[in-house]
């Protein structure tokens, strides 16, 4: 949600900010904007449009030099999408800009007491609201205005802050949403996602909540927002430029569709015991007494994450015998849960930033709860924040729909309850049953994928459908809202899923020929309770596509995919969903990486 790219140094600022709000167009916005300062011009310049980073470039004028700058996509919150709402904002004497990711709760109240005090607001927003506190303070340092500034808003905020009267410095804060210093040579950028800085640098800090930098041309420092000193270390990015490009491939989404052999390869690798048919994850933080102790296992995430966890959380009490469940985190902290401290949390999110997710973190943590992160990307808040994690090391995810970082996360989830089985009563041979299952999956995924051609030609009539319902049992639940979901997302039908033993219940009551039904139906013990919920479709002209390990004789259509053991069949099921979901998508004209309405990574409650 939301973008933020910086610079100061010695090259001209606007191409390469525009080039950093290209990469950060994945993140889902709806304007953008730019603001530059030479040390020559004594004043801010400004540019800014409603739409697509290419309509502000081509509004930018061609003398527009400039050495330092601060540019920002917007994702709508307070105010439409216009040229006067996008961000930056300036103060009326043009010498104050700000740009800011996140929400201020309190922007209601300081707009009417700043109105009442002669302000006159040019925009909409939440953050212009910041701009005129940075104005009007009476501070001698501009750390000490946007200090002062941040101290008075309550809410979340990622900014940056650029003074005409502090031509040598651009000062950041955050607080619940994403900064990143990229430490070059001479010169220095911040950004909200390492995406706009990797071109650049690899090496960044990220910021904490609470904390604040100064960056100059050569040199760096940061700070909590009362003045303490923080000794912050670069740490080097793993991922490299080349990761955020398409690949020869038409989206980012079918790029990363067809990465998902390499990427489950990745995070197998280097974890798998032989010896004892076992998993090594060091970054638990968690030995085998404290594993034992464990009474319950909690899994908070959010859309696609959630879905993750419900898969992770039958994995886990199948093989490790613990009580688990899974909960969106966007309910859990506000319904005042019972934290027990015999209860391990997990938290799962893709880019470790999600802000519902991270506040339940953060309430865990305060009342004493372990808590372990499943994230893809190293050194964000969740990570910091977790007692310790599993990486997903799905590689970057750039289209704003999860593809490859999910299937890892399932995957991951595989690894941990192997874990904590074989600390408990999972035997010797279950755990080499599993682990063989495990690597037989990245020449089975990509033995799926080979089939796409097929699925292309389903999603051409799937196309035509104004609503579709899809249907799971047990394990194959998780599957059929994690499909549901895609399709919505991308291709704007409408879809639902519900458990296949639900289906008398109501949701019988909406099948008729116009509503087509995709049902999940794996060779395991339900697997006649499944084909008696294909029997109830067709009695009532319901036509149906199956997903299944042999051909369904109910079924209109079925998509075969490989057998792999009944705990990760799951894995390999949601895959020609996904390819599905997208060649509908791609047959409608849909913009997939750019589902209307949606962002990448939700950084705001």
């Amino acid at each position: 949600m939301c973008g933020i790219v910086g610079y100061i140094g010695k090259r001209d600022v606007a191409p390469l900010l525009l080039e950093g709000l290209a990469r950060l167009e994945y993140r889902g916005y709806d304007s953008a904007g730019i603001v530059v300062n030479s040390p020559k011009a004594g004043a801010l310049k400004m540019v800014k449009a409603k739409g697509r980073v290419r309509d502000l470039e081509a509004r930018v004028p061609k003398r527009f030099a400039g050495t330092t700058g601060i540019a920002h996509t917007r994702w709508a919150t307070h105010g439409a999408p216009s040229d006067v709402n996008s961000h930056p904002h300036l103060d009326p004497e043009n010498k104050v800009a700000v740009v800011h990711n996140g929400i201020v709760d309190n922007a209601a109240e300081l707009r009417a007491k700043l109105e009442a005090e002669g302000v006159v607001f040019a925009s909409e927003t939440d953050t212009e609201v910041i701009t005129h506190l940075i104005a009007r303070s009476q501070a001698d340092t501009l750390e000490e205005k946007v200090r002062e500034a941040v101290k008075a808003i309550d809410g979340t905020y990622g900014i940056a802050v650029m003074h005409a009267d502090f031509t040598d410095r651009i000062v950041v804060a955050r607080n619940g949403s994403p900064v990143i210093l990229g430490i070059g040579e001479k010169e220095m950028l911040v950004a909200s996602d390492v995406a706009a800085l990797i071109a650049h640098t690899r090496q960044v800090v990220t910021l904490n909540d609470g904390e604040m930098a100064t960056l100059k041309a050569d040199d760096f420092r940061t700070y909590t927002t009362s003045g303490t000193t923080t000794n912050s270390t670069p740490e080097t990015v793993e991922w490299e430029a080349a990761s955020y490009d398409m690949g020869g491939h038409d989206t980012y989404m079918h790029k990363e569709i067809s990465e998902q052999p390499d990427a489950v390869d990745r995070v197998l690798r280097g974890r798998i015991d032989d010896r004892f048919n076992t998993v090594h994850l060091g970054g638990l933080n968690l030995d085998p007494r404290e594993a034992r102790g464990i009474r319950r296992v909690k899994i908070l995430g959010c859309g696609t994450s959630y879905h993750a966890g419900l898969i992770g959380a039958g994995l886990i009490e199948g093989m490790a015998r613990i009580p688990a469940d899974a909960e969106p985190a966007s309910e859990f902290r506000y319904r005042n849960p019972v934290v027990d401290p015999d209860t391990l949390y997990i938290a799962v999110s893709q880019s470790g930033e999600t802000y519902d997710v991270l506040a339940a973190v953060q309430e865990l943590k305060r009342k004493g709860a372990r808590v372990l992160g499943v994230v893809n990307v190293v050194g964000s808040a969740i990570a910091r924040e977790a007692d310790g994690g599993v990486y997903v090391h799905a590689g970057p995810e750039v289209c704003v729909v999860s593809t490859k970082c999910f299937t890892n996360t399932v995957v991951a989830f595989a690894l941990l309850a192997v874990h904590l089985g074989r600390i408990r009563d999972l035997s010797v041979t279950d755990g080499k049953r599993i682990i063989d299952g495990l690597r037989k999956l990245p020449a089975q995924i990509q033995e799926i994928l080979d089939g796409e051609e097929d699925i292309k030609k389903l999603a051409a009539e799937f196309a035509e459908a104004k609503s579709m319902m899809f249907i799971g049992r047990v394990r194959g639940y998780p599957v059929a809202l994690e499909a549901s979901l895609k399709l919505k997302e991308i291709s704007y039908i409408h879809a639902e899923a519900y458990p296949a033993s639900e289906l008398k219940h109501g949701p019988l009551a909406l099948i008729e020929p116009s509503l087509p039904t995709v049902a999940i139906v794996p060779d395991d013990d339900l697997l006649e309770k499944n084909r008696a919920a294909l029997e109830e479709i067709k009695a009532r002209s319901g036509r149906i596509l199956a997903v299944a390990h042999r051909e369904q004789e109910k079924a209109d259509h079925t998509i075969v995919v490989p057998k792999n053991e009944d705990e990760l069949d799951p894995i390999l099921m949601g895959i020609p969903l996904q390819l599905l979901a997208y060649h509908t998508a791609l047959a409608m004209g849909r913009d997939i990486d750019k589902p209307r309405n949606l962002a990448k990574s939700v950084t705001v409650e």
